[in-house]
């Protein structure tokens, strides 16, 4: 028998001896009994007893209340060595499970990080287990790991951030270590101690260091005593609305608010003049609590020119701290990086080496360990840089540090939490090459890089290679959920310098085909042959400096003037063209049915065909097309055109405006909803990409031709007129598909998302331009405002509600005679 129990059986048989002296009585004796002898088999079992601490259990048995120390002292020796004995052993076991290497690692997040921690685990030898929320029952980390263990409902807060049950989930599989990925979890105090009591290793820096780095107030003074430059501001905990607004008085505007347990852009506002000032910092508060639970604020000062340069830090156990060097995440929307590379272009070596070393500084002032990365700003007008804070985990941009420094910093993770010392020194690192990354969004870019939900209909990225990878946790047919981050992927590509680095992204953007929602590609490969990108100038207001031509539909607001900017700014030709080979794909794939054939034109036959072809005849198609524009919102251009396929198995195009067009089709179609095809355009030989879907009653053609993509909707009215030439006396007039158009003054949805405030009543007369509401949708919030003057109608929205994009909110009916006027008095 254990000395535990040893002690145990001596307590109860001194309660058994004195009991009548207490006037306990014989049964309360015997369920204590009882009691004790099921919580050591749950002890025996490994297993916790319904009531854990057993010795609170023999106090509430014994109820010897002040008399524990006085009247029965031998029983209360018995118990405090058995608490002793108890808690000592309990440590023990928690340092025992604490040795060893890890073999098994529980990660606790979603997506591409999560399928990211897996690759590395795999190739180590090391089994791996997934958690997932209702949302991600099928997704791509669920199916990739060992193991996994459902946690809750979609929403993170039920799930992905509790770190009651995702701790449970590594009890329950006996996981060695978590691995938190970035976001959730990954900078949260309690989770890393709880870790730590359970035995479980955190695989990531110590508590210490995160709750040091977590609270950028708390930071920016440590970083000011360790002699790092910080960013003038108000660091302060005092958040008095009054205090702020004289503090930011004081700075001097332009401020910036920004949440103190904030990242990625949440809880973060640009304030020009003061009389903006409440309002921002007040979205800034909802935001921060939303996002981190936490609306606690800073105030710093606004630099105008500013570049974002971050170094990649690592730290072990034994007190070695080494930089991997810096990459350049300047060019931002929403405050959110879009595009990050490696090293950072035009720094000299001697700046490297300088903000490397605060770097280093930096990490060693909080006994960093594991990977992290220190975040500087740039003042572009002095060339001097700031601290702005340390984000205690692996970052999402990280891949570029592994291609240009060509280590796996997840093994490096993995490496440290198991206790051995960094792989590297710092002379052994060395720079080669360059490498970007650009983050692939479900993103309206022309409503302001809203983010959108949706399913990915078609989903095929470029190939992979030593030079290019591609980090995502999606495949084709998955959904994009409102739960979460809206990033679909990260595309990395590498080069033997910043040129060829950025000529092989470019070309990899160009073969990213993506179909069923919006998405930032075509604002990535525009950014990507910028003459200013090109040539490294980079800064945080890039995209606000060229919007004019990156974003061409920002100052084209309306339906006329969008129709002149697709002009101006696309090729309509290059459209009508590209319509008619579409339109081509169509008849081949969905018309004549035709399957895979090998064998040339003369294998082209209408056996397959439910649609009325015929041998020997000539088949024509009439159809309108709507082109929608990539970079231009509420734009399309209708094309009508005529298809007609003749006995040679040939194609002539007829499209309105334009000289007919002839196509012969020479390749292969595989698959069902994407087809390459080659095909020859009146002698040219071109190669083409189809995806076909049905949504919501239409019918979405995407064409993906050299580094081109183009999006047609077409009616399916349209679509089925058929005509062959024993018609050819007939009328050859097709249907015409009445498009609806949203009412002038409709407030329509930008983005799914939630109503977190309703500014207006039924009622109320609001200038153009006047918010409205505020939505929130994965963790952002968007402010609605009024599209016209008027008066407000309609308006039936609550506070939590749930609305889908496009959903029409409310109406603003323009002043009018027959309208009522507050102003007017109708009475006699």
């Amino acid at each position: 028998m254990s000395r535990r129990s040893d002690l145990y059986t001596q307590g109860l048989k001194l309660l058994l001896q004195q009991r009548s002296s207490c006037g306990l009585a014989l049964r309360s004796s015997s369920a204590l009994i009882s009691n004790g002898s099921r919580d050591f088999n749950y002890s025996r079992q490994g297993r916790v007893p319904p009531t854990s601490d057993v010795s609170s259990r023999f106090k509430s048995h014994l109820r010897l209340g002040r008399f524990w120390n006085t009247q029965w002292p031998a029983v209360g020796q018995c118990h405090r060595a058995f608490s002793a004995t108890s808690s000592s052993q309990s440590s023990a076991s928690v340092e025992e499970k604490l040795k060893g290497p890890i073999d098994k690692i529980l990660i606790a997040n979603r997506g591409e990080i999560a399928c990211r921690v897996i690759k590395t685990a795999k190739r180590l030898g090391i089994k791996t287990v997934a958690v997932y929320s209702d949302a991600d029952r099928f997704s791509m980390h669920v199916k990739s790991a060992d193991e996994a263990v459902h946690i809750g409902p979609a929403p993170a807060s039920l799930s992905y951030l509790s770190a009651e049950k995702i701790l449970a989930a590594a009890r329950s599989t006996n996981a060695k270590a978590i691995h938190p990925g970035y976001g959730f979890l990954s900078e949260n105090v309690h989770f890393a101690e709880s870790c730590k009591k359970e035995g479980i290793r955190f695989i990531g820096p110590p508590s210490t260091a995160i709750h040091a780095m977590g609270d950028k107030s708390v930071s920016k003074k440590l970083m000011e005593a360790a002699g790092v430059a910080v960013v003038p501001g108000y660091h302060g905990d005092d958040q008095d609305i009054d205090l702020l607004q004289s503090e930011a008085r004081r700075i001097g505007y332009p401020v910036l608010i920004k949440a103190t347990q904030g990242g990625g852009g949440k809880g973060m506002r640009i304030v020009l003049e003061e009389n903006e000032f409440l309002d921002c910092l007040s979205s800034a508060q909802r935001e921060a609590m939303a996002a981190f639970g936490d609306s606690r604020v800073l105030i710093e000062k606004y630099l105008t020119r500013p570049r974002h340069i971050e170094v990649q830090i690592f730290g072990d156990m034994h007190g070695n701290v080494v930089h991997l060097f810096e990459r350049d995440c300047s060019v931002q929307r929403r405050h959110q990086k879009i595009i990050e590379e490696a090293p950072a272009p035009g720094i000299s070596e001697e700046f490297r080496q300088q903000i490397g070393q605060a770097a280093v500084n930096a990490a060693k002032a909080v006994g960093y360990e594991s990977a992290g990365t220190v975040e500087f700003i740039v003042d572009t007008l002095t060339g001097k840089f700031y601290f702005m804070e340390m984000n205690t985990r692996l970052q999402v941009e990280h891949p570029i540090t592994e291609m240009v420094t060509g280590q796996d910093l997840v093994e490096w993770q993995i490496l440290v939490a198991n206790g051995e010392p960094l792989p590297l020194q710092q002379d052994q690192l060395q720079i080669s090459g360059h490498a970007f990354e650009a983050r692939i969004y479900a993103e309206n870019v022309p409503r302001g890089f809203l983010p959108a939900a949706g399913t990915l209909h078609h989903y095929n990225p470029p190939p992979v290679s030593s030079t290019v990878r591609v980090e995502t946790g999606v495949g084709e047919g998955d959904s994009v959920s409102v739960y979460y981050d809206p990033m679909i992927a990260k595309l990395v590509a590498w080069g033997h310098d910043r040129s060829a680095a950025l000529v092989k992204l470019h070309d990899c953007l160009s073969k990213f085909q993506i179909a069923g929602l919006p998405t930032n590609i075509p604002f990535l490969k525009a950014l990507a042959k910028h003459p200013a990108f090109v040539a490294g100038e980079v800064g945080t207001h890039f995209i606000d400096q060229y919007r004019e031509e990156l974003l061409p539909s920002a100052s084209n607001t309306g339906h006329e003037s969008s129709r002149a900017a697709v002009s101006i700014h696309l090729d309509a030709k290059a459209a009508r063209q590209a319509a008619a080979i579409a339109a081509v794909g169509m008849c081949l794939t969905s018309s004549l049915g035709l399957q895979v054939l090998k064998t040339g034109v003369e294998g082209w036959g209408g056996w397959n065909s439910g649609s009325g072809f015929r041998l020997n005849h000539s088949y024509s198609r009439l159809m309108t097309m709507e082109w929608k524009s990539d970079t231009l919102e509420n734009s399309s251009v209708p094309i009508k055109l005529s298809t007609t396929y003749d006995r040679n198995a040939n194609f002539t195009v007829e499209v309105q405006g334009e000289e007919p067009l002839r196509l012969t089709v020479t390749g292969q179609s595989p698959g069902d909803r994407c087809r390459d095809l080659r095909l020859d355009v009146d002698g040219q030989s071109t190669n083409v990409s189809l995806a076909q879907y049905f949504q919501n009653g239409i019918n979405s053609v995407h064409l993906w031709q050299e580094d081109q993509h183009y999006h047609f909707t077409v009616p399916w009215l349209s679509f089925e007129r058929e005509e062959s030439d024993d018609e050819q006396g007939s009328d050859k007039s097709h249907r015409e598909q009445t498009y609806s158009t949203t009412a002038i003054g409709s407030v329509t949805a930008p983005m799914a998302g939630r109503v977190v405030k309703v500014l207006v009543e039924n009622g109320a007369r609001v200038k153009k331009g006047e918010p409205l509401l505020v939505l929130e949708a994965m963790k952002m919030e968007h402010v609605v405002r009024a599209p016209v003057e008027g008066l407000v109608d309609g308006a039936h929205l609550v506070v939590g509600q749930q609305v889908n994009d496009n959903m029409v909110l409310l109406q603003i009916k323009e002043r009018r005679q027959n309208l009522p006027d507050e102003d007017d008095d109708d009475s006699e």
